[in-house]
């Protein structure tokens, strides 16, 4: 009865534990594009609309639930090798690439991604003095920044064949995505 009541209680343990925890390391970081004579110069990479853009504010959401001591929200932080954000919703939230080539990520409380999408690739390169954050799936040599309507930059793979805001893969431009370490308070509850 013991191993019964003990095995129903480790579902809920887990989701109370924080989504993500961040290898030996790897710490939480930022991103800030860089490229030298651009518009998207040390520009901040933003989470918003399952998508990453530079350009345009961080989009996150928290519950109103007595008690629930909401973070700020107004920032987006990546953890580990890259691979998802930092959030406090339980189930965590993962990046990937979609078919399209676009850097998006999952909704909160779901692992749906759409079918032919890269869940690997992703790489967090320490240095000094600083880190940069990589994707090398489907061939790709990082990431590039396409022009939209709203006066952001959607983040791409840097691969020939995406499928960009305006049509043209030349209106893109390749960056180096130099990653900030974070060290503060868990940023967001869920990026929206």
């Amino acid at each position: 009865m013991k191993t019964f009541a003990a095995s129903l209680a480790l579902p809920l343990l887990a989701a109370a534990a924080p989504a993500m925890q961040t290898p030996e390391g790897n710490p939480s970081f930022g991103v800030m594009a860089i490229r030298s004579a651009s518009p998207i110069h040390y520009m901040q990479m933003n989470a918003a609309g399952q998508k990453f853009w530079l350009g345009g504010q961080t989009s996150s959401y928290c519950p109103d639930l007595q008690g629930l001591d909401c973070p700020a929200g107004n920032q987006t932080v990546i953890v580990g090798s890259g691979c998802a954000l930092d959030v406090e919703v339980p189930g965590g939230q993962q990046i990937y690439v979609d078919p399209s080539g676009a850097l998006s990520f999952t909704q909160a409380h779901s692992a749906s991604i759409p079918p032919g999408s890269a869940i690997g690739g992703f790489k967090y390169e320490p240095g000094k003095p600083w880190s940069h954050y990589t994707f090398n799936g489907w061939g790709a040599s990082g990431f590039m920044a396409c022009p939209t309507d709203d006066n952001r930059w959607q983040v791409f793979a840097a691969m020939e064949n995406a499928t960009v805001p305006s049509g043209n893969v030349e209106d893109c431009l390749g960056f180096s995505a130099m990653a900030l370490t974070y060290k503060g308070p868990v940023p967001a509850w869920q990026y929206v």
